[in-house]
This record gives C-alpha cells, sequence and structure tokens, in this order.
C-alpha cells in the first residue's frame, strides 16, 4: 500500500486515512469501533475538527489502549488568539493527548477571513505558540476557495493545506497540487465523494487515488463501508479504464447544472445569502444529521435564503450557469418537507 510523506512535515502515512464526519451520526459504540477498526487494518492518519461535535472524543476513546502510533490532525474554527488556544485545548482534552499533530484553520472562506486570521496577534500567532509549546506538530488551514488556496501556498505561512478533491471538483488537480509540490506543502484531499453526492465509492477513490501526493480522508461510519473502501486503497491499481471513464463522464453529465462547486463566484449576493451554505444543505444534513441545522451559520442562511429576490445576479456570475434561484427553491422545499417528516 501506498505511503507519503505529508509535504516537508515528515509525516510518513498511508494515503488514505479516516474523516471523522460520519461518526457522529450513529451511536458512539459504533463509532468507536469504526475507528478501532479502521486503525487495526492499517489507517494510520485520520482527521477531525472542534465543528465535527462528538467526533474528537469518539476518536480520543477509539485511539485509548491502542500501540499502533496514529497521526492525528484536528481544526478549529476560530479566527483569534484566544479563541484558537481554548480549541486546542479542548481538541486535546476530548482527543485524550498531549500533542496534535497538525491543527489546522477550518474553512477559511475568503481574502478577508483569512487575512483576519493571519494578522499580527491572531490565529496564526495562536498556532505557532501552541507548536514552540510542544502542543502541536504542525500548522495547517482547509478551504473550499482555489483562489485563496493559490494564495496560500505562495504566501507558504502553513505547512498543510486541505482542498475539496473529486471527479466533481477536479480543478485542485491543475491550480493546488503542483504548486503545493514545488513548495513543499502537504496537500490533504477532502470531499471525494463531493459531500456524499457521489454514489459510486469506489470510483471515486480511483479517480482520487490515482493522482499522486494527496493524502484522502473519506468518512464512514460503519466497519463495512470502510473495509470496501480499504480493499479500493489495498488494490494498489488505480487505472481507470475506458467503462470507469464513461461512467465519471455520466455522472458529470447527471450533476452538471445542479451541483455547486462552493467557488463562491456568485457572491456577494444582494440579500446577504449564502449561497453555497444553503445548495449544500442537503448534502450536509446527510453528512452531519439534522442537529447541522440548529449552527447559528446555517439557521442564518436559511432564514435569508428564505428572502431571495431572485435578482439573478448570482446567475449571471456563476461559471457553471447554475439556476441558482431555482436551487435555493429546490433545497428549501427539501429541508421543509425533511423537517416535517422528523416531527411527525
Amino acid at each position: 500500500m501506498e505511503r507519503i510523506v505529508i509535504g516537508n512535515t515528515g509525516l510518513d502515512v498511508y494515503r488514505m486515512g479516516l474523516g471523522g464526519i460520519p461518526i457522529q451520526r450513529v451511536g458512539e459504540a459504533q463509532a468507536v469501533e469504526t475507528v478501532r477498526h479502521a486503525v487495526e487494518r492499517g489507517v494510520d492518519f485520520i482527521d477531525t475538527s472542534r465543528m465535527y461535535t462528538n467526533s474528537e472524543h469518539r476518536i480520543g476513546l477509539a485511539l485509548q489502549g491502542l500501540r499502533k502510533p496514529v497521526i492525528v490532525a484536528s481544526k478549529t474554527p476560530s479566527r483569534t488568539h484566544d479563541g484558537v488556544l481554548s480549541d486546542l485545548e479542548e481538541s486535546l482534552r476530548q482527543l485524550r493527548r498531549g500533542t496534535i499533530d497538525i491543527y489546522q484553520l477550518h474553512l477559511v472562506r475568503d481574502d478577508a477571513d483569512y487575512e483576519k486570521a493571519v494578522a499580527p496577534g491572531g490565529a496564526l500567532d495562536a498556532l505557532r505558540e501552541a507548536r514552540d509549546a510542544g502542543k502541536i506538530g504542525h500548522i495547517g488551514i482547509t478551504t473550499h476557495s482555489l483562489d485563496l488556496a493559490e494564495r496560500i501556498i505562495d504566501e507558504a505561512l502553513f505547512e498543510t493545506i486541505m482542498v475539496c478533491f473529486s471527479f466533481l471538483e477536479p480543478d485542485a488537480e491543475t491550480r493546488v497540487f503542483p504548486k503545493a509540490r514545488e513548495k513543499g506543502v502537504g496537500v490533504i484531499a477532502m470531499k471525494s465523494f463531493s459531500g456524499g453526492v457521489i454514489e459510486r465509492a469506489d470510483l471515486a477513490l480511483k479517480y482520487a487515488l490515482s493522482r499522486p501526493d494527496v493524502v484522502l480522508i473519506p468518512g464512514v461510519e460503519d466497519t463495512e463501508k470502510f473495509d470496501k473502501n480499504w480493499a479500493v486503497f489495498r488494490n494498489g491499481d488505480y487505472t481507470l479504464t475506458e467503462a470507469d471513464k464513461k461512467d465519471i463522464e455520466s455522472i458529470r453529465e447527471s450533476f452538471d447544472k445542479n451541483f455547486c462547486r462552493r467557488c463562491d463566484y456568485c457572491q456577494p449576493c444582494t440579500e446577504g445569502i449564502s449561497i453555497q451554505t444553503v445548495l449544500g444543505i442537503p448534502s450536509a444534513v446527510n453528512r452531519f444529521g439534522p442537529a447541522i441545522l440548529e449552527k447559528d451559520f446555517f439557521a442564518h442562511a436559511i432564514e435569508l435564503a428564505r428572502n431571495c429576490s431572485e435578482c439573478e445576479e448570482c446567475v449571471e456570475r456563476c461559471p457553471y450557469d447554475l439556476p441558482i434561484p431555482e436551487l435555493i427553491r429546490e433545497n428549501l422545499a427539501w429541508l421543509d418537507e425533511r423537517m416535517s417528516i422528523d416531527e411527525s
């Protein structure tokens, strides 16, 4: 099975790790069993976040008593010095570790968000202090914006970067991977299944694994799904057959006019709507469970979306020609139906 050193960090891991999102939506015993099973089968890199409700806690429980070393990465949504350090202490407590190997700024959205994080006395300085104190090993960042990812790599303030990469979102391969390789920045590829949209897990993993120099972190909530994914990785042959390529094109065509790539070129919205958040409602609920809707940023986005004026300025900006107002209506209708079923 193929291994990789993550950028210039010196961290040597298998190219496929485990993501910590799906274990939130099952019982604790099953979650712990899934993580332990994955590690026992070979996984030596696990990614989670402060934002993933009980994920850190469950991973911490699962890793207790295991003799095998596992590289653990987590994240903070904070952009302030004190907020980052507070989140880090809680992450250490929940994960039951003295050091977290990679601690990342979670979901840095745009230039303004990034500039706040790297400003003197801010989040980046807190991460550096924590690294100097031995509480974290390496400093990372995550973003959905490839424009921002290119800037981040050019400025070389972070040791790792996490970006979306799948056959529905392939552009990181040309825009991010070569630049990161040149700069020695480690790349962690998230959303191999595009947030659960791609149902052919085997095909999605073969595609992502066929691109070198990146670590994948597909998440699962049970041992059966893990074993199927791990079998694809263990096979070692990620060559896409002609049938595979035809299937990929067919799936791409089916999502061509209704899948948001999270590029945010549609912004700013005249009503202040976070369009990518609203268009991602079904995926978020399916991945995190309905509790995600209670988060302030989701609740606020949904409230604003109900006042969409359908001015269509977003449609004019969208490089994929998505019918955004129509998709907003469809997603809100899906949400209302889902909530009605849950309440009955």
